[in-house]
């Protein structure tokens, strides 16, 4: 299949050791079967350490150190796997990440918020309505009754009129796909149930209001919900199933503004450290995003 990404998509570049907020810490990460026969062929040197670090409890998986960082990141913050044996002897888990893909007639790939220094790209790229063919991917064409891509570049169309303010667009938005915005009583309901990777995520989550819009920051906000909507509304089955996923990327542009509000935030570095935290407390938990697509 052909491969299509966001016309930012190649100007990331992992910055390593220079990560404020590292991936090597608090995942557990799985070691796939190819790259687990790669590892097991490495019986001498640094091979013997990354063998000794795989428990089989489970699917095969690094055992984490202390504070849950993975064994093979140094003190500096590099991966002592890249330093011994380069990129290609890395798990498939972090060979890709922050990647996801969606296939449908087509496959496309993006840059997960998760990632911080994606998550600037992301808030800081104007052409996010942009693609380009980037290459080839193994998979098989879907028999499409629904085209997501196609309601999607409605709602950009809708977002890049820059002959109307961005409250007008996100009320345009809600108005052309009849999305209710229930009380913020049902959404801090749901956000008190969530599983949560960092507990005080749980109390910061509570400051989420629909009144709360974050003052200059409309261009990141624009931009984190196209990015909600290309991530989770292009795989739809249906104008339903788009539509519910669409409530979704809406809700995550409101909670993104919400803590924005309370935390006092309106440059890049502070949106994209907010929207990493919703990205990797709510997009990368299966269950707490189909807690929260209704």
């Amino acid at each position: 299949m052909k491969l299509y990404a966001p016309k930012y998509y190649n100007q990331f570049k992992c910055i390593a050791d220079k990560c404020e907020h590292s991936c090597c810490i608090g995942w557990e990460i799985d070691v796939d079967p190819e790259t687990l026969e790669k590892y097991k062929a490495l019986e001498c040197g640094y091979g013997k350490s990354i063998n000794d670090s795989i428990s089989f409890d489970g699917d095969a998986h690094f055992k984490l150190c202390a504070h849950d960082r993975c064994p093979h990141l140094d003190e500096r913050g590099l991966c002592k796997i890249i330093l011994n044996f380069g990129e290609d002897y890395l798990c498939n888990i972090c060979r890709e990440h922050p990647r996801f893909y969606n296939y449908t007639d087509i496959a496309e790939v993006g840059l997960g918020m998760s990632c911080r220094e994606a998550a600037r790209l992301v808030l800081s790229s104007t052409d996010y309505a942009k693609t380009e063919e980037i290459g080839n991917v193994d998979g098989k064409k879907a028999e499409l009754t629904f085209n997501g891509r196609v309601e999607r570049e409605r709602v950009y169309s809708i977002l890049q009129n820059d002959g109307i303010a961005y409250c007008d667009k996100l009320q345009k938005v809600h108005s052309e796909y009849e999305i209710e915005l229930l009380d913020d009583a049902f959404y801090i309901d749901l956000l008190s149930e969530l599983e949560y990777l960092d507990e005080s995520h749980r109390e910061l989550f509570m400051n989420y209001s629909a009144d709360k819009r974050a003052v200059g920051t409309e261009a990141y906000l624009e931009r984190a919900l196209a990015y909600f909507v290309y991530r989770h509304c292009t795989e739809a089955l249906d104008f339903e199933d788009f539509r519910a996923r669409l409530a979704f990327c809406l809700f995550c542009e409101r909670l993104l503004s919400s803590l924005a509000v309370s935390q006092g935030v309106c440059d890049l570095n502070g949106m994209a450290t907010l929207a990493s935290i919703i990205s990797e407390e709510i997009e990368y938990s299966e269950n707490n995003t189909e807690s929260l697509t209704y």
